[in-house]
């Protein structure tokens, strides 16, 4: 049996009385691509927050890696946290710092490493993510998609069992979308990593992801769960999850995109360190 890794049973989460989603249910097994998907405003983001401790259901449970996290206790979260990694949307690098250093800020604060094993371990964390010769330089003078892969290694500098990734490709160009989904798909193919993702760009929901859950805003619920193209073909898929995996077409067709899973991995970390 494949080892679960998040559960999440009966969630509702919400804004004092403001509702967000009610009765969500759902679970991430080890070494799975998960994508979070939906419409603006349907709590995609707010649901991550809770998976990653920063916010408390209303109603519901979380376990992470078999040990209570909602409800649970302030250490059980903090346990929990140093097994999991995040990245945010625009990174978050401290601009004061060189790669190499916000690589290395976590690892400072978190472990009893040697400073010569600080940087021994930020270099390879940026090596993973193809930014091998980077290490000194500033955020600034990297772009957009080299700054989402230096937060990726800082995300990855404690070897966590679960990244948090919010909407990963968001300002990126087509291109460099393309090589982060590749690094993604390296990074669990390598190191067994599991990916709980937020996302509306169905270039990366169709080619890297292994389950996805829909959440809708009208209904303020998880409507449908699945592989997106079994999704996509399987008749009874909720109206709204199927206009948004087809872009509202009525022909109910979509790019070629390859995946799910190992699709546009043999790219791999040498594509990356072109972008």
């Amino acid at each position: 049996m494949t080892e679960q890794v998040i559960c999440a049973e009966q969630l509702t989460v919400g804004y004092g009385s403001f509702v967000l989603m009610r009765e969500v249910s759902f679970e991430v097994k080890k070494g799975e691509i998960f994508f979070i998907m939906g419409g603006s405003g349907c709590g995609k983001s707010t649901l991550l927050r809770v998976l990653m401790g920063l916010k408390e259901p209303q109603q519901g449970t979380v376990t992470f890696l078999g040990r209570p996290f909602w409800p649970g206790s302030t250490a059980d979260r903090y346990t929990a946290r140093r097994r999991s990694g995040v990245l945010f949307q625009g990174g978050a690098l401290w601009s004061s710092m060189t790669l190499a250093e916000n690589v290395a800020l976590p690892l400072e604060q978190y472990t009893s490493l040697s400073p010569a094993e600080i940087r021994s371990q930020a270099r390879l964390k940026l090596a993973l993510t193809g930014l091998a010769g980077f290490e000194d330089y500033y955020p600034s003078e990297i772009s957009g998609g080299m700054r989402k892969r230096a937060g990726l290694a800082r995300a990855l500098a404690l070897d966590p069992a679960v990244l948090f990734l919010d909407e990963p490709s968001a300002g990126l160009d087509p291109v460099s979308s393309r090589l982060l989904d590749d690094l993604i798909l390296e990074l669990r193919k390598s190191l067994g990593t599991t990916f709980v993702i937020v996302s509306h760009e169905l270039a990366s929901i169709y080619a890297i992801a292994d389950t996805c859950i829909f959440l809708d805003a009208a209904t303020r619920t998880m409507t449908a769960r699945g592989n997106p193209r079994t999704l996509l073909h399987t008749q009874g898929t909720d109206p709204a999850a199927m206009r948004f995996l087809t872009r509202g077409d009525s022909d109910g067709t979509v790019p070629d995109q390859g995946g799910p899973g190992e699709q546009g991995a043999s790219a791999g970390l040498d594509r990356t360190r072109t972008a």
